[in-house]
């Protein structure tokens, strides 16, 4: 049970906390929207786990040879093949079920990204750059299900954010496959198509086009008007240090081979999160 929990990967769950961001940056909270967004939150991480399984069954290979996916589950062996194929047929079949009974639109949802994800395991991961975009594209999907159980209009700007900044993220993901390749230790078809220079240069323009994008946001005259207040993008304090210190982790440290578990074990990038979060919505409570 325990090789099983790990093969689901619940600690990527907290990539659908972007399932209530709809809510926050539209600051319309009640008890019947945020039940939708638990329920549309668990629902997405049923998918998520089926899809973690599947990428894993298809990259057993792959990561025999990664110096710490090697451990997974399915690459040591502690979980089996046909094990693995049942998990991926029951959460994707459970997700789509009570979706369907729950919310057409969630389920519609949930389709498109089970149907991208399944692609991108078969083939697309494989193809530089669209492999990025694919991860990205996942992320503004999580933002579709939240707003779509609360009947909550998504800001073109919070589209844009939220695909700018996965790719941020994924690119420093894979400059952690870049360095395995300078090392010696090649893991992953793509990497032909990635250096250290690209990848970097790529991160230092997605970091800066994502703070004048957040930026723009907290001055656009829709958001100034919908959220009565003209102080907003004293927010962007925060989101600039957080960007800062996730290219230093990547930089400097060289520790970017898992957005998850920085954010999970980075305590600074933790407070400045929730710094974040408390200053976004004490600028708009003391409007």
């Amino acid at each position: 049970m325990k090789h099983i929990i790990t093969l689901l990967r619940p600690h990527q769950y907290i990539k659908n906390l972007f399932i209530f961001a709809p809510l926050l940056f539209s600051f319309h909270f009640s008890v019947g929207s945020l039940f939708s967004t638990v329920i549309a939150f668990v629902l997405f991480c049923l998918v998520a786990s089926s899809i973690y399984v599947l990428n894993d069954l298809m990259d057993i290979e792959e990561d025999k040879k990664h110096p710490s996916k090697k451990n997974r589950p399915l690459a040591s062996g502690a979980v089996n093949k046909a094990t693995a194929q049942k998990l991926i047929v029951s959460l994707s079949g459970i997700a789509f079920l009570f979706s369907f009974i729950f919310d057409l639109k969630l389920f519609a949802v949930l389709v498109l990204y089970f149907t991208l994800n399944v692609l991108y395991s078969f083939k697309l991961k494989h193809i530089a750059i669209v492999d990025i975009f694919i991860i990205s594209t996942g992320f503004v999907l999580r933002l579709f299900a939240g707003a779509l159980v609360t009947d909550t209009p998504l800001s073109m700007w919070i589209i844009i954010i939220t695909f700018l900044l996965a790719i941020f993220l994924s690119l420093a993901k894979r400059r952690d496959d870049v360095l395995l390749s300078i090392a010696g230790k090649e893991t992953r078809k793509n990497i032909d198509g990635y250096n250290l220079e690209f990848v970097n240069a790529s991160m230092v323009l997605m970091a800066g086009v994502v703070i004048v994008s957040y930026l723009q946001y907290t001055v656009s005259p829709e958001v100034l008007e919908r959220l009565n207040t003209h102080n907003l993008y004293l927010t962007t304090f925060f989101v600039v240090l957080g960007i800062f210190r996730y290219m230093q982790i990547t930089f400097v440290e060289e520790q970017s081979g898992s957005p998850t578990k920085i954010v999970l074990k980075d305590r600074f990038l933790q407070i400045t999160i929730v710094l974040w979060i408390a200053s976004f919505i004490g600028v708009i409570s003391f409007a």
